[in-house]
């Protein structure tokens, strides 16, 4: 970590040596302790706020981007989908007879392959908002077979996630106010607007594809202002029952055993 690696990073290498260490005394070229049990991380501190984009910066993003990645952040706000995910939609995933949108294949780094996890593999209710715009990049797009992806090249190739956020995403950020605008932004906007819609941690769990709750909890939902302050406002009304607590004065009873 001294040397520029992040938190999660050392993390990773500090498991990587503790497995080590099992398999060999597993395997018996290894007889003491594991020493990597012994080693102890700092405490994890966030680089940057995480941020989610409030319904009023959304349209704002929506309106400044062009096609296709309008398309694919509003795909990414309203169904939660990874970018990977985006980029290896086909259109055979895609049913607008039954508005579902399957997720069978993703892509990382252009290579098309499975999807990230498990867990990752479902079945996601296809918005109306999101009909008419697939459709178009459909009609649009280079190659036309039900094996093709949505969102390709003029090759028809998977297009890059690198170079769409450093060239649209990203300068779309700083239109709306938003520097730090990545595609993970989307997805925690997602889980953050669908638990203030009323979904349930479950549901923001199933969607987003994860295998932990906590993960969805602890990384993806982010509390908003609003619905905080009326939260409160809703606490402070069943405690006091409407009734201003300076007009109780000295007629508050003592505090019984």
């Amino acid at each position: 970590m001294e040397s520029g690696l992040s938190w999660e990073s050392a993390n990773h290498f500090r498991n990587l040596m503790s497995k080590s260490f099992e398999m060999a005394r597993m395997w018996g070229f290894h007889s003491t302790g594991n020493p990597a049990r012994g080693v102890s991380l700092r405490e994890k501190r966030p680089v940057r706020e995480k941020q989610t984009l409030r319904p009023e910066q959304i349209l704002q993003l929506l309106t400044v981007l062009k096609e296709p990645v309008r398309t694919m952040v509003l795909l990414g706000v309203l169904t939660g989908m990874r970018i990977g995910e985006i980029l290896g939609l086909r259109r055979k995933d895609v049913n607008f007879t039954i508005d579902q949108i399957q997720i069978e294949q993703a892509c990382y780094r252009g290579l098309l392959g499975s999807p990230k996890s498990k867990g990752s593999r479902r079945t996601l209710p296809l918005p109306r908002a999101l009909v008419a715009p697939l459709i178009q990049i459909c009609e649009h797009a280079p190659r036309a077979g039900e094996g093709d992806l949505v969102f390709q090249t003029r090759n028809g190739t998977p297009l890059s996630d690198t170079n769409l956020l450093l060239e649209h995403l990203k300068p779309a950020g700083w239109k709306i106010g938003m520097p730090s605008l990545s595609w993970h932004t989307l997805r925690r906007t997602h889980a953050t607007l669908l638990q203030a819609c009323g979904a349930s941690l479950k549901d923001a769990q199933a969607q987003l594809g994860h295998s932990k709750m906590s993960t969805t909890l602890a990384v993806y939902t982010l509390p908003i202002p609003a619905h905080l302050r009326l939260a409160v406002e809703n606490l402070a009304q069943l405690v006091t029952n409407g009734d201003e607590l300076h007009s109780w004065g000295d007629e508050v009873p003592a505090v019984a055993e």
